[in-house]
């Protein structure tokens, strides 16, 4: 579990984040959404530790982050997993080493148990037997599916993946959103997605955030998305075309 309390974060005049509270639960996918320069990938920064708030803590348990040592700040960053929007492979590496580089960098395992937890992911993420292709060999959605095992080798506590579905296509987009579900189940971590993907939302958004101007204005699961009145959410979710269909699907079900 992650705790925000009463966050702020500013650059110069400009107030990025104005007094977030929030939990995002373990063993859940929590997305937040909203639009560009709602503050979304301020929060995650923050979330990270890349940013320092001027205003509130955030607590991993019962530590604030702001508390910790650099000995332990370095510990839990160790227990984090990052899926970045761009997939951030090294070219230059082929599969099974790209996936490895968590484990040379945070552990002491020798290179047959390094080896072993790299087939583990890959066999998880459905990629057995790509080890030593390189990733202008295989599609955009198989290098996203290799950015999840690498995220996830290290066994981490905590997911974060900022825009994980950018440039997918929507079945690949699904298949991604799934998986991602999935092994925040089975692994029970703490997972939070940055998005702009309302079929992700409708996927696997089992605790939505909505930010507007730096505030968050709304949350609740994907199911409350189409009983709540409240208006910055009701702006935002139906200018998508998909939730004006199932919106419309809804509501002649409701008449009929």
């Amino acid at each position: 579990m992650i705790k925000i309390e009463d966050v702020h974060k500013r650059f110069g005049e400009e107030e990025i984040l104005k007094g977030i509270s929030t939990v995002f639960e373990k063993g859940k996918t929590n997305l937040i959404i909203g639009q560009s320069g709602s503050g979304k990938s301020v929060m995650l920064k923050c979330l990270i530790g890349l940013f320092k708030p001027e205003q509130g803590k955030i607590y991993y348990g019962d530590e604030a982050i702001q508390d910790m040592d650099d000995e332990r700040q370095r510990m839990l960053r160790e227990e984090m997993g990052m899926l970045f929007q761009g997939g951030a492979l090294f070219d230059s590496m082929n599969i099974e080493e790209n996936v490895m580089f968590p484990l040379r960098m945070f552990t002491k395992m020798k290179k047959p148990e390094m080896l072993a937890r790299v087939n583990e992911v890959l066999k998880r993420v459905n990629l057995e037997g790509v080890n030593k292709k390189y990733t202008a060999e295989i599609s955009g959605g198989m290098q996203k599916r290799v950015s999840i095992a690498r995220a996830i080798v290290n066994k981490p506590k905590y997911l974060f993946c900022d825009e994980p579905n950018s440039g997918l296509d929507p079945k690949t987009a699904t298949l991604i959103d799934t998986l991602i579900q999935e092994i925040t189940h089975e692994y029970d971590i703490t997972t939070i997605v940055v998005t702009h993907d309302m079929n992700s939302v409708m996927e696997i958004g089992e605790k939505v955030m909505l930010l507007k101007n730096g505030k968050l204005v709304w949350q609740g699961t994907n199911q409350e998305i189409f009983k709540t009145d409240n208006k910055d959410v009701t702006s935002f979710v139906y200018s998508s075309d998909l939730f004006k269909k199932i919106r419309d699907v809804q509501l002649k079900e409701n008449k009929a």
